[in-house]
């Protein structure tokens, strides 16, 4: 059964045994030393290419007709791993095979897979794409695996709030579930206070869909217990503090730490890897409405602790809490959780690496090695306990936004760090979900980060 995908789209691989037309991926020395095909070397001399970083180069038969390209990787084609993902944006429409390249064929080819993507769900018309030829000696099923679980995160952030509500991101958490055979179960609504989640009802109340508790649960029992946790607010405001709006233009990605944990739920499901998987997403729009929750409001959460609310736009943190509650509530080998959680974050290491925050010294050697074999960056980041004074409030157990404004993303994590109590194996990742500007292997807008390490150390540690 093909991985479930949010988005239908075409395959960017060929798997015909028809003609495909070759590409050269070389560096400066193969043209220096000659040895490349004859025929590409001399047109390349003669149109002066140079093989520099990125450079692409088409390539006549004799007979002038189109006989394949040159790719250039630069001199130390290790510092891109992924650019061949420029080629399917750069080449034109047809079949295509690596010829020559002086990389790994799994990392060729999941470069050109992760540069396929295209978001073109609301276009009048769409162009036809170039396809690659995977070689024989590539993991393809691994590889197609990886790019769904990117793609699926990847669609869910780019796709507007009109069509990714609170009900929308319901129904596509169900349908994963339903392709893999996992149990999912709902909490909505009035629902929540019932049944003891009172920071995702407050955080949700106001939107005209009402907030929601999804879970699923596959594996199992007796493999190693995951559990992956993943912010959804699929718009954020800001609420009564409410947000300038040039803040808003990309609050549709607010619910990226859902849509990274579901797309590696996919991985991991489809890899049927050894795993006792849980996923809990709490998910809400943050609205403003007569009952949206006001700064100064307290209220109690899952675990007891109660919280004031000094800012209606740290509203992660809360949804947050309830579900890291009730996550600690069982017995785990490893809990994750993924959040766009802080613009501080942001500021301290950019839109491009996430940085995660652990107690757990062997969790955060293995998560860093990982994330360094497969070039999915991360970075540690730490939970200094000298700031945790900073979460606490006059009148209530904590605050949701200390004052001061330093240090947030670490107090974030700190505050998050309350609600896990009785797991140790614990990981908070505090990402962007976007891509600023083009990159070879993704356009920009919706991204997955991090997930391709979490997955490649699940993998190894489930073997």
């Amino acid at each position: 059964m093909a991985p479930f995908q949010f988005i239908d789209r075409p395959s960017p691989f060929n798997t015909k045994n028809g003609k495909t037309l070759p590409i050269f991926a070389i560096t400066p020395a193969h043209i220096e030393t000659g040895t490349i095909d004859p025929i590409a070397l001399d047109w390349a001399k003669r149109a002066g290419f140079k093989a520099e970083t990125g450079a692409l180069l088409m390539v006549p038969t004799a007979d002038g007709h189109l006989g394949g390209a040159l790719f250039g990787l630069g001199k130390n084609p290790s510092d891109a791993p992924f650019l061949t993902g420029k080629l399917a944006r750069a080449l034109p429409a047809g079949d295509w095979h690596i010829e020559t390249a002086p990389l790994t064929a799994n990392r060729l080819s999941l470069g050109y897979g992760l540069g396929s993507y295209r978001f073109e769900r609301y276009k009048a018309s769409t162009s036809e794409a170039p396809t690659l030829l995977i070689p024989s000696d590539a993991d393809a099923t691994d590889i197609k695996r990886q790019l769904a679980g990117v793609f699926l995160a990847r669609d869910l952030i780019n796709t507007p709030t009109n069509d990714m509500g609170p009900e929308a991101m319901e129904d596509v958490f169900r349908a994963l579930g339903e392709h893999y055979k996992a149990k999912v179960s709902v909490i909505t609504g009035d629902d929540l206070l019932k049944q003891n989640f009172p920071l995702v009802h407050t955080v949700g109340r106001a939107s005209a869909q009402a907030p929601r508790l999804l879970e699923l649960r596959w594996g199992k029992k007796g493999h190693k217990r995951v559990t992956l946790v993943g912010k959804g607010v699929t718009f954020d405001t800001g609420g009564l503090d409410i947000k300038p709006a040039s803040s808003m233009l990309l609050m549709k990605k607010d619910m990226g730490g859902a849509a990274n944990v579901m797309g590696l739920a996919l991985m991991i499901m489809d890899a049927k890897l050894k795993v006792d998987l849980r996923v809990l997403v709490p998910v809400v729009e943050n609205s403003i409405s007569a009952n949206a929750f006001r700064p100064g409001d307290i209220y109690r959460s899952r675990k007891g602790l109660t919280v004031q609310i000094d800012n209606t736009d740290a509203e992660g943190r809360l949804i947050l809490a309830d579900a890291l509650a009730y996550a600690d509530e069982e017995d785990a080998d490893l809990i994750i959780d993924m959040a766009t959680l802080t613009g501080a974050a942001r500021v301290a290491l950019g839109p491009d690496l996430p940085p995660f925050f652990t107690d757990d010294d062997d969790l955060a050697h293995d998560l860093t090695e990982a994330s360094l074999t497969v070039d999915d960056p991360m970075w540690r980041m730490p939970l200094y306990m000298g700031y945790d004074k900073d979460v606490s409030a006059r009148i209530a157990d904590l605050t949701n936004a200390p004052s001061g404004g330093m240090a947030g993303s670490i107090t974030a994590a700190l505050f998050l760090k309350r609600f896990v109590t009785r797991n140790k194996h614990w990981a908070h990742f505090d990402i962007y979900g976007w891509a600023q500007a083009e990159r070879p292997h993704s356009p920009v807008g919706g991204e997955a980060q991090a997930i391709r390490a979490l997955y490649h150390h699940l993998r190894k540690a489930t073997a």
